[in-house]
């Protein structure tokens, strides 16, 4: 079988114009009108001819006899991939609101500064904008502190080297006094600075017998407040949203029932939480489209998503939800420049906050 090694210019161009043209209006596109377009100098004859090749390949399909061609989730992948790198790199001009000035300089609002990088990508796309906060057990810190709330809640709070504060109020059995948290949490500054909760709780776990001997009955508290924090921030991740009405607009572009399940995995947050973490990677932008999708509840959409961070630290995803149909070469740069403004804003709030 041919592969895109075999294509010749022109086919490219019939391919491009063919997803171009679907993106925009939704219709299969006949070999009439590309050659009425004058995108490629050939005979709707000889267009014909690149069309078969092209759904032979696996990149077009023909729904039915008479109609045209539309592109398949491997056509998409073909006109993405080209359009990837430069769209990626390109410095876009196109103004993005800049959150970062709604901010006070002194006492910032980590969780506000996400939901308003939602919004941002949500109104600027017209589609489904979502931001997933940092695995609070993930992030190095500079100082933790626990606070006893209730008989059965802790709350966990961990400032980072760069001055973010971040909050998770967690459930246990426990029965331990708001001295004995002090002690755990002077205990965890002296000895872990700089490292992550998950860490600890490994390190804890691993040299037990020498921590217990100097702190006996701490220890074994610590650790499960350690271990309540680890398994509720793999469940209950926050995720900012934004943007779901606009998903309604386009039902016809998505089988009803998948936008169904979409919604439902929206509302319950934390299974798509997971299955969405998993997606980050260190590409500046990577787009998913389709079956490449392997999350069942969105596998009739298009997911473009990036990542945001301080320094050299990955912090959190963000990116946008939409029909296949969305157009690309918006989407993309978009997600990148907001990914970017947003550690930008993280990286400038930290400098001048003082905690």
């Amino acid at each position: 079988m041919d592969s895109v090694d075999s294509l010749r210019e022109r086919d490219l161009k019939i391919l491009n114009f063919i997803v171009g043209s679907y993106l925009r209006d939704g219709r299969p596109v006949s070999s009439k009108s590309i050659a009425g377009s004058g995108c490629v100098g050939s005979s709707p004859a000889t267009i014909r001819n690149v069309m078969v090749k092209l759904e032979a390949i696996g990149y077009l399909s023909q729904p039915h006899a008479s109609a045209g061609r539309i592109p398949t989730d491997q056509g998409l992948r073909q006109y993405v991939n080209n359009i990837l790198p430069r769209k990626a790199s390109r410095e876009d001009k196109e103004s993005t609101p800049i959150f970062l000035e709604t901010m006070s300089s002194r006492r910032w609002d980590f969780g506000l500064l996400l939901s308003q990088a939602s919004r941002v990508l949500a109104d600027s796309s017209d589609n489904l904008g979502f931001v997933i906060s940092p695995h609070i057990s993930r992030v190095q810190f500079q100082t933790v502190r626990l606070v006893k709330i209730s008989d059965e809640n802790i709350l966990i709070i961990v400032v980072t080297p760069f001055n973010m504060v971040l909050t998770e109020s967690i459930r246990t059995e426990l029965v331990i006094s708001q001295q004995d948290l002090d002690r755990a949490g002077h205990f965890i500054n002296d000895n872990f600075r700089g490292k992550t909760l998950e860490s600890v709780r490994q390190t804890l776990l691993e040299e037990l017998p020498r921590y217990r001997m100097k702190f006996e009955d701490m220890i074994n508290k610590l650790i499960d407040i350690v271990r309540a924090s680890v398994i509720y921030d793999e469940g209950e991740n926050r995720i900012f949203f934004q943007g779901t009405a606009s998903l309604l607009e386009k039902a016809d572009r998505f089988d009803w029932d998948k936008l169904r399940h979409l919604f439902r995995g929206i509302e319950e947050k934390a299974s798509l939480v997971r299955l969405l973490s998993e997606l980050i990677s260190l590409d500046r932008v990577k787009v998913l489209i389709g079956s490449e999708v392997d999350i069942p509840d969105i596998q009739d959409c298009s997911l473009v998503l990036s990542h945001y961070g301080y320094g050299n630290q990955i912090l959190g995803s963000l990116g946008i939800i939409g029909p296949k149909r969305i157009p690309y070469d918006r989407i993309i740069p978009l997600v990148d420049r907001v990914a970017r403004r947003l550690s930008h804003a993280i990286a400038v709030c930290s400098k001048e906050v003082s905690i």
